[in-house]
């Protein structure tokens, strides 16, 4: 299934991407959120897909389909307990920024402050020049996992999204922690979909793309992954304990500013679009603006 939140009346409501197109869960007779599906495991999806088959069998929603133009989209997980990150992870991007390839997955976080939505306007910050985009593929855990073996680690896994995982060059590098660079407002716009795991199959054969202002940057494909999925989840799984909704941002393929030669790095500025593209997931879109 495909996921996906919206805001109307300053509340988050739950979507379902359907053969009819966009229907609000709700009046397919389904009263729940995304956070209680992801905790609810299977029993709890199972209950949404029985009520959108009902759906089906009577011929679409009773009060139409929601317009994916004009309704406000909220991150399609809105209440992670963990973001976690990793860096370097694709073999083409550590050697296009030359740095060595990494013997263990290098983490970092991210807090629910980054969240947004598709079609949200992201602010640029005052405190940076160099604002670069990350496509990515999000792992979001739907089962609590602890010392997980890499065999049983996709077991664990709810579904997959896409993310930009907004990178403040100057801040990322002023220390030898890249918190600051990476924990700005708005900084991981998610979305559109949730799409469940039955629907995605392997997450380490999936195109992933990021085109700014209409021109083809990233172009890749999480094969080229260091850490697969599954190790990755099993990695982290032997250090904490990983519960239904938690964010794993998987690392970003070659193309980013950062990687080009210092005279040709024109970083993100008010104005511009960029759009992460993920095989089976979706587009996510965002515009920037001045903050």
């Amino acid at each position: 299934m495909k996921l996906f939140t919206y805001i109307r009346d300053g509340a988050s409501k739950l979507g379902v991407k359907t053969k009819h197109g966009l229907v609000d869960a709700q009046q397919a007779g389904f009263d729940g959120t995304v956070m209680e599906i992801i905790e609810g495991g299977e029993a709890k999806l199972s209950e949404l897909r029985r009520a959108i088959d009902r759906l089906d069998e009577a011929g679409g929603p009773p009060a139409g389909l929601l317009d994916e133009s004009s309704i406000e989209w909220g991150p399609c997980v809105t209440r992670p307990n963990k973001i976690i990150c990793v860096g370097l992870n694709y073999r083409k991007h550590a050697e296009e920024t030359n740095a060595p390839i990494p013997a263990y997955p290098i983490l970092f976080n991210k807090f629910n402050n980054t969240l947004a939505g598709h079609l949200a306007q992201i602010a640029v910050p005052k405190v940076t020049r160099e604002l670069d985009y990350e496509a990515e593929l999000v792992i979001v855990i739907g089962k609590q996992a602890k010392y997980v073996p890499k065999e049983q680690a996709l077991d664990h896994v709810f579904g997959y999204a896409c993310v930009n995982d907004l990178s403040a060059r100057d801040l990322q590098n002023r220390t030898s922690q890249w918190l600051l660079g990476k924990s700005c407002d708005g900084f991981s716009p998610l979305g559109p979909y949730l799409v469940t795991a039955d629907e995605v199959g392997d997450p380490n054969r999936l195109g992933i793309r990021a085109v700014v202002n209409g021109e083809v940057r990233q172009n890749s494909n999480t094969a080229d992954m260091i850490f697969h999925c599954d190790e990755i989840v099993s990695y982290i799984s032997q250090h904490m304990t990983l519960v239904p909704g938690d964010l794993i941002l998987t690392g970003t393929p070659e193309g980013v500013v950062l990687g080009l030669p210092p005279e040709r790095r024109v970083y993100l500025k008010p104005g511009d679009e960029v759009t992460v593209e993920i095989e089976k997931l979706g587009s996510l879109t965002n515009r920037f603006v001045a903050e």
